[in-house]
C-alpha cells in the first residue's frame, strides 16, 4: 500500500509539474508581442543586427567634421574694440551669452536663430548665418562690423549642442557637448554608465532628419568591432541604449504572477481536500 500511494503521489507531483510548465509556456506565448515593446526603433523585421563598419576615409571626416549654424540653435555673441585709441585692450559693446535673470535655464541662453537662418543683431540688424561655422559666422560678422565699428573682433559661439541618450542607462536625458565634439563613451559616462540590462554589442545612433534617420549599430563589447566603427557622435543624435531580452521575461514574471495567485489561491481548496482524503484513505 505504502509503494502504490508513493507511485500515485509521483504520479501527481508530475501532473503539476507539467501543468504548470504548460501554464508558463503559454503564457510566454501570449505575452510574446508585449516583449518586443522594450525595444525602440524597431523595423518590423527579424534580422540579425550587424555593427555598422566605417571605412576610413570616412573616418577621416567624422575627425575633422565641424558643427554647422542652424534654425533653433542658440549662439553666444559678442563684439569687441578696442578700448582706447592705440591700445590693444579690447571692450565688449555686445554680449549675448547670458542673461540678467539667474533663475534663467541654458536654452535661454543667447539669440535663437530662426527658421530662416538668420539673427538680429545692433546696427546690422537681420544676418544670414545659416550653414556656418562658428569661425566662419565670426569673420562674416566681423566684415559686416567693419563698416561701423574700427577693428572689430567677433566671436560666436553655439550655446546648446546637446546629444540625447535614453534606454539601458542609469541617467538618460540630455547630455550637453562643451567642447565642441563628444563620442559616445562620454555621453554613457556622462549618463551613469550602463545598467546591468543593457544590450552592449547592439548601441543605436540615430543622427539626421528623424523621418528618414541613419542609423548606426555599434558594439561597445567587442573591441575588434570598435576599431571598424566611429565612436564620434554630431549635435541632436540619439544614442539609444537597448535592453537585453532578459528585462522583457523579467516583466512577463511580473506580469503574470497576479494571475498565477489567483490561480494558486482557487486551486488550493480542492488540493488540500484531495491531500485530507489520501491522507484518509
Amino acid at each position: 500500500n505504502v509503494l502504490l500511494y508513493n507511485i500515485i503521489n509521483q504520479r501527481e507531483q508530475m501532473k503539476k509539474t507539467i501543468l504548470n510548465s504548460v501554464l508558463i509556456l503559454g503564457v510566454f506565448f501570449f505575452s510574446g508581442c508585449s516583449m518586443k515593446e522594450y525595444k525602440l526603433f524597431q523595423t518590423g523585421t527579424v534580422k540579425e543586427e550587424q555593427t555598422t563598419k566605417i571605412t576610413p576615409e570616412d573616418y577621416q571626416k567624422e575627425l575633422a567634421y565641424e558643427n554647422k549654424i542652424a534654425p533653433n540653435d542658440r549662439l553666444s555673441i559678442t563684439v569687441y574694440v578696442q578700448s582706447g585709441q592705440g591700445s590693444q585692450q579690447m571692450s565688449s559693446i555686445l554680449t549675448t551669452n547670458s542673461n540678467n535673470n539667474t533663475t534663467s535655464r541654458d536654452d535661454d541662453i543667447g539669440i535663437l536663430v530662426t527658421q530662416n537662418g538668420t539673427v538680429r543683431l545692433p546696427m546690422l540688424g537681420s544676418v544670414e548665418i545659416i550653414g556656418l561655422t562658428e569661425d566662419e559666422a565670426s569673420a562674416k560678422l566681423i566684415e559686416l562690423y567693419k563698416t561701423y565699428i574700427r577693428n572689430p573682433y567677433v566671436k560666436v559661439e553655439i550655446k546648446n549642442q546637446r546629444v540625447i541618450v535614453v534606454g539601458e542607462v542609469k541617467k538618460p536625458g540630455v547630455v550637453s557637448v562643451t567642447n565642441g565634439t563628444m563620442n559616445i563613451l562620454e555621453a554613457i559616462a556622462q549618463s551613469g554608465d550602463l545598467t546591468d540590462l543593457a544590450e552592449r554589442n547592439n548601441v543605436k545612433i540615430i543622427r539626421g532628419d528623424l523621418r528618414n534617420p541613419t542609423v548606426r549599430s555599434i558594439d561597445l563589447a567587442n573591441i575588434v568591432a570598435l576599431n571598424e566603427s566611429s565612436l564620434f557622435l554630431r549635435p541632436n543624435d540619439i544614442i539609444y541604449v537597448q535592453p537585453r531580452n532578459l528585462k522583457g521575461y523579467n516583466k512577463a514574471f511580473e506580469e503574470i504572477m497576479p494571475f498565477w495567485n489567483t490561480i494558486s489561491s482557487i486551486l488550493n481548496p480542492f488540493v488540500q481536500r484531495k491531500q485530507i482524503m489520501d491522507g484518509t484513505n
